[in-house]
């Protein structure tokens, strides 16, 4: 396994994450549940969406090396058109709504609405399709699946235990800026070595 790697895939996983609708709906829900049932439900959640993903990028990986970098590149674009684009409000709104929608009592019932939130939330989101991009480009499907899965629950402790208070610290249109930038260079890369080859 290759340390760094390792510790991109979850630098911007991480920052596709966080400032995304899941990380609203995990504050959201630890304000009227244990935080500690909170990131034990949303961990399971994005652990399951991320083997998930990872099981995607592996299939994808059977296709013809050009098409296959081709779809690469246009999943960066995708996520750095996204990231750059898309409102704090808009994700605030939507984190919020899924995560009031529950009624969490009993320390089960909170986890299993906490993974449930997840779950469907995550389904088809920016860090699901990069976690099957970053599967077809490195092919370590098992370091993709460890160190997405990793940085999602990190994201899940943050937000259960400070998110309130980190976001009046870092503005999410900063770390959101920031990924989509990253992205963008990702694909633009990945298009010129495409065409250079």
């Amino acid at each position: 396994m290759n340390v760094g790697t390792f510790l991109g895939i979850f630098a911007l996983m991480f920052l596709i994450e966080f400032p995304d609708k899941t990380m609203i709906a995990t504050v959201v829900m630890s304000t009227r549940a244990r935080p500690s049932s909170i990131v034990a439900g949303a961990s399971a959640g994005f652990v399951v969406q991320m083997a998930i993903a990872v099981g995607a990028g592996g299939l994808l990986t059977l296709l013809p090396a050009h098409v296959k970098d081709l779809i690469v590149a246009v999943l960066f674009l995708g996520g750095a058109a996204y990231l750059l684009t898309s409102h704090e409000s808009t994700a605030e709104r939507v984190g919020e709504e899924h995560a009031m929608s529950e009624h969490p009592a009993t320390r089960m019932k909170e986890i299993v609405t906490a993974f449930s939130v997840i779950f469907v939330t995550e389904f088809g989101d920016l860090s699901q399709i990069q976690a099957a991009n970053f599967t077809v480009k490195t092919r370590q499907p098992l370091e993709v699946f460890l160190a997405g899965s990793l940085a999602l629950i990190t994201v899940s402790f943050i937000g259960a235990y400070g998110g309130q208070l980190l976001q009046r610290v870092v503005p999410l249109a900063w770390i959101r800026r920031g990924g989509g930038f990253v992205f963008l260079a990702l694909g633009l890369y990945t298009l010129i070595s495409l065409a250079t080859s």
